[in-house]
């Protein structure tokens, strides 16, 4: 069979066996805008230090991911995606960004991601990290949001790709004493990736407009009908600048009063372990905190903090009264 020219070498797969391939290392993704016989593809499963890389590519001009996909495939993780060949554009999150060799983006495997070739036909190529989300959260301290990007050049991303490129190809194989250390080194260079890349100067007017934000949130995120909207009406803000107030943090709106709800939920829990007989249901104390669904509750718990609300009974550090 003729070798594809990735950056990797592997061997090329039809459609079937290219959508299939995908479906069993990562989940569903389905090309489009092109007939299956003229179809022509890669997936080549790499060994990063103990983490899933994939190189792929193919020659479709869409690549679709329904939110679905996504359910039915109940994935729990993010994953840097670097584009190495070609040029695309991707749509995720609310976001839309194109990609030329050199960027990097993250994605989020939970949500829905479409995937546009902008290549002439010919084959594009992206390598892409999985990273464990849970995993991932508890290293960076908050849930990034996919669709993040960077530019071609930061010192990170070549240090990640130069790692993937050197990786070993095929299945995992039994972690070193140095892999340990060294997937701590990825989930940091990660982090750079997701820093701003220039953050601008934060003047001091924009740091007192930031304080003020900050005391409306702490006041009022028990509310479960509280958000960015209603911070920007009680604040005086426009609600694209309250964005750029926390994005210039690394942070967004709605992250930072998800933290501040599940910090509280923490501290109830903590309280409600000593309570015998009489605690509250778990229901009481999701609702106490802003969550109208305690599913929605739980699954946000245990992203955080790594378990069960319903088992939760060592206050998190950092969370003292």
């Amino acid at each position: 069979m003729r070798q594809s020219q990735n950056v990797l070498g592997a061997s090329e797969l039809d459609f079937e066996k290219w959508r299939e391939s995908l479906r069993t290392l990562c989940g569903r993704y389905n090309p489009e805008g092109i007939e299956a016989k003229a179809f022509t593809g890669w997936v080549r499963p790499l060994d990063v230090c103990g983490f899933r890389a994939l190189d792929i590519g193919c020659n479709a001009h869409q690549i679709e991911r329904t939110y679905r996909d996504a359910r039915l495939d109940a994935v729990d993780h993010y994953f840097a995606i670097f584009q190495v060949g070609g040029q695309s554009a991707l749509v995720h999150n609310d976001r839309s960004v194109r990609l030329a060799v050199g960027d990097v983006a993250l994605v989020d495997a939970a949500r829905s991601a479409t995937y546009f070739a902008d290549n002439g036909g010919q084959p594009w190529n992206t390598v892409t990290l999985n990273l464990p989300r849970q995993s991932l959260v508890a290293h960076l301290g908050f849930d990034p949001q996919g669709g993040l990007f960077q530019r071609n050049g930061t010192p990170a991303g070549r240090l990640l790709l130069e790692l993937i490129r050197n990786s070993d190809h095929g299945e995992a194989s039994a972690l070193s004493p140095a892999d340990a250390y060294m997937q701590l080194a990825i989930y940091d260079l990660v982090g750079a990736l997701l820093a701003p890349s220039d953050p601008s100067p934060l003047s001091r007017h924009a740091e007192e407009l930031f304080a003020r934000i900050r005391r409306v949130i702490k006041d009022r995120f028990a509310d479960p009908d509280f958000g960015p909207p209603q911070v920007a009406a009680e604040t005086g803000i426009s609600l694209r600048y309250v964005h750029k107030l926390f994005t210039q943090r690394g942070w967004t709106c709605s992250e930072f009063i998800y933290s501040l709800r599940l910090d509280h939920a923490a501290r109830l829990l903590h309280r409600r372990a000593s309570l015998g007989a009489n605690r509250p249901p778990l229901s009481e104390i999701a609702y106490a905190c802003g969550f109208l669904d305690y599913t929605h509750f739980a699954r946000r718990f245990r992203r955080r903090f790594g378990g069960q609300p319903g088992k939760t009974t060592a206050l998190p550090h950092g969370l003292g009264e």
